[in-house]
């Protein structure tokens, strides 16, 4: 399993559970052999759906955790498999079959993972012009996705309290509403102190999963406090 997807979800399941007050160590536990395992990706996508079906308070980390299994499977699988697997047929066939799964927050690994390979420093000027590309004609699904977020870029030299205002200001529509705050107080600051974290916290209006989301992605940039 790759190192920085081991920590993420650890970090995601061991924020949310104790902010909750519930207990996932076996959940986890079992996850994180799930990913280690050496079955083929939909097997293991449904040996994960199991988890959580069985674990309903946990629910809410579902498609947060495919995407880290999908993470996971870009970084170790595809060792183990042929060298233009992505480009085959049956690759083709399971990125049909699961294209309403997951998040926002693969893209969000895989251009943390881009920043570290280049040595860049993370951004959301970069994220969004750069790596999605959302000024270009050809990529304005991603401009869709991201509207709420590229109309609020300001509050990049604002502070926090003003991006958990405008995050809790947005539509229950929005396609970005449960994850705004998170992403956006990421990049706000990249290299959080504790002050900073308690602060997200107290004024988040779901304080276990935003700061679940935080640390997950603190956690897959090597962030420790």
């Amino acid at each position: 399993m790759d190192n920085k997807v081991k920590s993420a979800l650890e970090s995601l399941f061991n924020t949310f559970s104790a902010l909750e007050g519930i207990t996932a160590q076996q959940e986890l536990k079992t996850l994180v052999n799930i990913f280690e395992s050496d079955k083929d990706f939909m097997a293991k996508v449904a040996d994960m759906d199991e988890v959580f079906d069985s674990s309903p308070k946990l629910d809410s980390l579902r498609e947060i955790t495919f995407d880290l299994l999908l993470t996971n499977f870009f970084a170790e699988d595809t060792k183990k498999l042929e060298e233009d697997y992505l480009e085959s047929p049956e690759w083709a066939k399971i990125e049909e079959a699961t294209l309403d799964r997951g998040t926002e927050l693969l893209n969000m690994m895989i251009y943390i993972k881009e920043c570290e390979d280049e040595e860049i420093r993370p951004s959301l000027d970069d994220y969004l012009k750069e790596f999605l590309l959302v000024e270009e004609d050809e990529f304005q699904d991603e401009h869709r996705i991201y509207e709420d977020i590229i109309a609020n870029q300001i509050l990049m030299e604002s502070n926090l309290k003003e991006i958990a205002k405008v995050s809790n200001r947005l539509s229950p529509d929005s396609e970005l509403r449960e994850l705004f705050y998170p992403i956006m107080a990421y990049f706000y600051d990249i290299n959080p102190k504790e002050s900073y974290l308690k602060e997200f916290k107290e004024l988040s209006e779901d304080p276990a999963y935003d700061t679940a989301v935080l640390n997950l992605l603190l956690a897959y940039s090597g962030h420790t406090n």
